[in-house]
């Protein structure tokens, strides 16, 4: 492991990737449940799901460690699956086979572009200065994703767009505890003071009736054979499959080159000119786990913005990904245990990660209102628009506007045009 992961290169150890691996699995287990709440709204199999769910997190994660070695981990995205299931199926009226279909183009679709460097040279074309942004605006979103599973802030029906929730009680309350604690093992330099905090947040929640007591322990998976190659040919040359393609490769695309873009500046893995280091692989590995995904059973596979947990806790090679894949295997069998994690046991990792990846602000250029306005843009657009492909849209649109219209076009790569170009035309779709 040492030679083939190059631990001592990258100055980590197995220990502090194997726990920075289980920290990100902790945190975004939750996709475990809730993704196949969501797609069974469509009338696909809910234990298939989840068994779909895992099995593609596994084989896609694995591909992100093994192959492109980097500390990210993937599973069916948020948002993504909300596409799928209420949109393209209860919106347009299609069936969940179409859409199945449908991420199977757009995975197939990603590994074209991929192979011929097109989706490596978006990434490369996003400004330096918008690449810090989209660390410090990753961080607010997970910060605030944090606070809403705990209760913390609330969506109230009328009056302000958020409020402050019940911080005396319940939920609210047992999040401000795990904050606290995983705060001060933090601060005392705790090594896997993320990860004990959720399950010290885990454990405080049984006795405050939050966190429940599994009946059972171990079990065997369901079949996903109900949902396996389960695809619609008719109607994929019509107008709504181009929407619905689109939509889907507007959204996990730049979601993903945000995520990787972001965790990597938070853990200083970008090189000398600003890149991701093999982000050529770590691309591929997301289109090939979409496509996989497609075929067993379940939405769009996409990297995890929560991996910036993992990397917070000093992971920093593809250990600390196959780490987060091997937790994933182990709750295929033991679901009914990790099913009683609360989401608000997840919210102290979630706000305080949002705490570490607010670092790169400090190398922002606010002299120059061309960089820093873009950068503000991606930076406070993220959490306002619950969006990270939003935040780069406004980072992006506005930086060619600032540029032209301060005569700096030479500033402006032909690329940077043409994503450019292509967010104006997703706005007018």
């Amino acid at each position: 492991m040492e030679k083939f992961f190059e631990l001592q290169e990258n100055k980590t150890t197995v220990k502090i990737e194997v726990l920075a691996g289980i920290t990100t699995f902790m945190t975004m287990a939750y996709i475990l449940i809730v993704n196949p709440d969501i797609l069974s709204m469509t009338g696909m199999d809910k234990g298939a799901v989840f068994t779909a769910t895992a099995v593609s997190a596994i084989i896609s994660t694995l591909i992100m460690g093994l192959y492109a070695k980097l500390p990210f981990a993937q599973a069916p995205g948020m948002g993504l699956n909300a596409f799928f299931a209420i949109t393209i199926v209860q919106v347009m009226g299609y069936s969940w086979q179409f859409a199945l279909t449908a991420v199977l183009l757009e995975g197939i679709i990603f590994i074209l572009l991929t192979i011929f460097n097109l989706r490596e040279a978006i990434v490369d074309s996003i400004p330096l200065n918008i690449k810090r942004g989209i660390s410090v605006g990753i961080g607010l979103f997970i910060a605030f994703m944090g606070l809403e599973h705990a209760g913390i802030v609330l969506h109230p029906e009328a009056g302000t767009i958020l409020a402050l929730g019940n911080v005396t009680q319940g939920t609210a309350l047992l999040g401000i505890i795990g904050i606290l604690i995983t705060g001060i093992l933090l601060a005392r330099n705790v090594k896997g003071a993320l990860l004990i905090g959720i399950v010290a947040t885990t454990i405080i929640g049984i006795p405050m009736g939050i966190t429940p007591v599994p009946e059972s322990i171990f079990s065997m998976p369901p079949s996903f054979s109900p949902l396996f190659m389960k695809f619609e040919w008719s109607n994929i040359f019509s107008f709504d499959m181009f929407i619905v393609l689109f939509t889907l490769l507007f959204m996990d695309m730049f979601d993903t080159i945000g995520t990787l873009v972001g965790v990597a500046t938070k853990a200083k893995m970008l090189d000398e000119k600003g890149n991701v280091p093999r982000i050529k692989k770590a691309l591929m590995a997301d289109a090939i786990g979409t496509t996989l995904g497609a075929c067993l059973g379940t939405s769009t596979v996409s990297t995890f913005v929560e991996s910036a947990s993992g990397v917070a806790e000093g992971g920093r090679t593809g250990l600390t990904a196959v780490s987060t894949a091997m937790m994933f295997f182990v709750a295929l069998f033991f679901f009914p245990l990790i099913s009683v994690i609360p989401p608000v046991a997840t919210s102290p990792a979630l706000v305080l990660v949002g705490l570490f990846m607010m670092e790169p602000i400090k190398e922002i250029d606010l002299t120059d209102f061309t960089e820093a306005i873009p950068a503000f843009f991606t930076i406070i657009m993220m959490p306002l628009s619950y969006s990270i492909s939003d935040g780069i849209v406004f980072g992006i649109i506005s930086y060619i506007v600032l540029k032209l219209g301060t005569g700096k076009r030479k500033e402006i790569s032909l690329t940077t045009y043409i994503i450019g170009f292509l967010f104006i035309l997703k706005f007018l779709i």
